[in-house]
């Protein structure tokens, strides 16, 4: 007997936009306009910010739990209204799905940095309470205000969802996509020596992960432009369909 929970996971088109998702948020994480301001981040979210002490390691990490969740709301509320609309839309699917697909490639080359104007980010004019209270509201803000950033990223995850036509999968994708930028400022703010290396890392090559990036949402464009993506789709739901999961 199929599992509707494991048939929900393990559709076909999860499968790939999970994995890509994730991809997409850690990409978003290493943008220039997001890595240089993780300290920031940081110190507003402990409670401090200036070189004052900093608050406990166990407050610092809800704290950035906290406002891990602030943006996954705003983003799942994104991805969400994506697989409505693709749900509402599905006459038309396949001609969406290829414009979408011819945007995802102007948001490729967007995150290459070949268009400036398309990569500002919109600053609140209120100031956000700093600690574990303003968290919550500081994810929030960090969403709406840095879209702008990290729309390709995004445009590319909405995308994929549109194709599917499934809110309730569409939330998951969203979910991915969050843990994907949210994970790296976890294990940042747990003090772990190989992520604040990694971190370092990312800024020594920041042009280069953002060309590899890039790279891959002009890729994936290509695909749903020329309707490979939704072959692939359709051709792994096929093959996964065909027996019951155990979940």
């Amino acid at each position: 007997m199929s599992n509707p929970v494991g048939e929900l996971i393990l559709g076909g088109n999860l499968l790939i936009a999970i994995p890509i998702a994730l991809l997409a948020g850690l990409v978003s994480f290493a943008s220039p306009c997001v890595l240089p301001l993780v300290p920031g981040y940081l110190g507003y979210i402990g409670g401090f910010t200036s070189n004052e002490e900093k608050g406990s390691t166990k407050r610092l990490v809800l704290g950035v739990g906290l406002f891990i969740l602030g943006f996954t709301v705003v983003f799942v509320a994104f991805t969400v209204l994506f697989g409505t609309a693709g749900l509402l839309l599905r006459p038309w699917l396949d001609l969406i799905t290829r414009i979408a697909g011819a945007l995802v490639i102007v948001m490729g080359v967007v995150f290459i940095g070949q268009v400036t104007f398309a990569q500002r980010t919109i600053k609140p004019k209120f100031k956000v309470a700093t600690g574990l209270a303003g968290a919550p509201l500081l994810g929030v803000v960090f969403a709406l205000g840095w879209t702008p950033c990290v729309g390709p990223t995004l445009i590319a995850v909405g995308s994929m969802v549109l194709d599917g036509g499934d809110p309730g999968r569409a939330a998951i994708v969203g979910v991915a996509y969050s843990l994907g930028l949210g994970i790296p400022f976890l294990l940042v703010a747990l003090g772990l020596n190989w992520a604040t290396g990694s971190v370092a890392w990312m800024r020594r090559h920041i042009r280069l992960i953002n060309l590899i990036g890039g790279a891959l949402l002009v890729l994936i464009g290509l695909l749903m432009v020329t309707g490979v993506w939704r072959a692939i789709v359709t051709s792994l739901g096929a093959v996964i369909g065909g027996f019951d999961t155990l979940l």
